[in-house]
């Protein structure tokens, strides 16, 4: 394929395939616990963390990657003690990265508005080598958490009070998702972009839950799904000359669409059957017919 001749496009389709994995590997939890806008806050945070790459002469994926990991943990504090005042809280610290973000890389050497757009809505032919490697370890550190204490994560997810009671370090593994979200996002910048990251965490997923309810299931569909938009979609872009972040994120939704479609034949199968089985059920039982129509038992 001609798109395999060119280096930088190699780098892109790797960072791609990875994002596709990690970004509905976190963001299954993250639906689960209510919580599918974490990863646009997180996003925010992060502009944060580029700045400072420009302005500090650092690799901006680990420095994005430290302050998003700061703020997801503050987040999660906020989340614990803020109380009523909580979201006015997480908004100063929303609005408050973006600011700062803006501000730093213009204060940076030759930093202007337009390098702060690539990670902001993904570019292809600025995914380096530097940015691979560091996409790849911190990709690593994703799936070995996602996948490694899935059963935990998802206890946790479900209820914290049963987790809890069950003896789980229910705070330490709070922290622990909030955590993975945010190394997730900044594997995710360069490719989908910061605006953009939190649909590929929750949509891929939601698309998935139209066709199966079992965790297992929707979680390997969910990244199926998100592999194969991250792929389309850098293809796409490459070949049409199109935002590569906007692209892969429409191509999710159009797959939510589709599968919403067609799962809703599946969905009334299911609802005529379990309606049939209660009636069922009601006829078995001594009298319930009488009851039913009226009739004094």
């Amino acid at each position: 394929m001609e798109i395999l001749n060119y280096a930088f496009m190699q780098r892109a389709l790797l960072a791609a395939v990875l994002v596709g994995i990690t970004a509905p590997a976190v963001g299954i939890y993250l639906v689960q616990r209510r919580q599918a806008l974490m990863g646009d806050g997180i996003g925010h945070v992060a502009m944060t963390g580029v700045g400072l790459g420009f302005l500090l002469s650092t690799s901006p994926v680990w420095m994005a990657t430290a302050v998003a990991v700061v703020g997801s943990v503050i987040m999660e504090l906020i989340r614990w003690y803020g109380r009523t005042r909580g979201d006015i809280a997480l908004a100063m610290l929303f609005y408050g990265g973006m600011a700062g973000g803006v501000m730093f890389i213009n204060l940076a050497p030759g930093g202007s508005n337009a390098n702060l757009s690539s990670y902001l809505f993904g570019s292809l032919s600025t995914v380096s080598q530097d940015d691979v490697t560091a996409i790849c370890l911190l990709a690593a550190f994703v799936v070995l958490v996602t996948v490694g204490l899935r059963r935990q994560l998802f206890a946790v997810s479900q209820d914290e009070e049963f987790a809890r009671v069950t003896g789980l370090p229910v705070r330490a593994l709070n922290l622990l998702t909030a955590v993975t979200a945010a190394v997730t996002v900044t594997v995710a910048m360069r490719v989908v972009g910061l605006l953009l990251v939190s649909a590929l965490m929750v949509v891929p997923v939601a698309a998935a839950q139209q066709l199966t309810r079992s965790f297992a299931a929707t979680f390997a569909i969910a990244v199926a799904i998100g592999v194969t938009a991250t792929i389309g979609g850098t293809v796409t872009s490459y070949y049409q000359d199109v935002p590569p972040g906007a692209t892969i994120v429409l191509l999710t939704i159009g797959v939510f669409i589709a599968l919403t479609i067609l799962a809703a034949p599946l969905a009334r199968r299911r609802a005529r059957s379990a309606a049939r089985g209660d009636a069922a059920c009601t006829a078995d039982v001594p009298g319930a017919r009488g009851t039913a129509d009226g009739v004094k038992v």
